[in-house]
């Protein structure tokens, strides 16, 4: 696998509308372009890391890579789930990651419960791995700080 960590950046999409209203858990989807760059070696999987939306604050976050085989996907896709509540949807944004670690492979589930389960143990391990000094400092990095030369009325 690839070094971690890697970093992506794009607008967010409108996914296939299951995160928020069958699995309670909201994503930010990638687009195609994206999930097509992404390198050879970045095997699919759940993987933890931190994230921004527009210039906003960076968040902990977990991200699956791949086909999602519950779902039958017949498109690799790369959904987003970033732990923190936001007040609206934000299509069209700018989304970036910085993936710092992988949690699992990806893998089918006899029921959306099960799914479901799997999802937020991914969520607390994530929480706590992210909260290692090798992981944390990587929320500061230099790629979520917004230029000065972008900052507009007084953001």
């Amino acid at each position: 696998m690839r070094q971690l960590p890697y970093f992506c950046r794009g607008q967010v999409v409108r996914g296939f509308g299951r995160g928020s209203k069958q699995l309670g858990i909201p994503t930010a989807n990638f687009p195609e372009q994206v999930v097509d760059n992404l390198p050879a070696d970045i095997s699919t999987g759940i993987y933890y890391g931190w994230a921004s939306v527009g210039n906003g604050d960076v968040h902990k976050m977990v991200v699956s890579i791949g086909w999602n085989p519950y779902y039958k996907n017949t498109k690799k896709s790369m959904e987003t789930h970033i732990m923190h509540t936001f007040k609206e949807d934000f299509y069209g944004e700018i989304l970036k990651v910085a993936i710092v670690g992988y949690l699992r492979p990806e893998k089918n589930f006899d029921s959306l419960e099960a799914l479901i389960s799997a999802i937020q143990g991914d969520i607390e391990e994530a929480k706590k791995r992210l909260d290692l000094p090798e992981h944390l400092k990587l929320k500061e990095d230099k790629f979520f700080q917004v230029p000065k030369s972008k900052i507009m009325n007084g953001h």
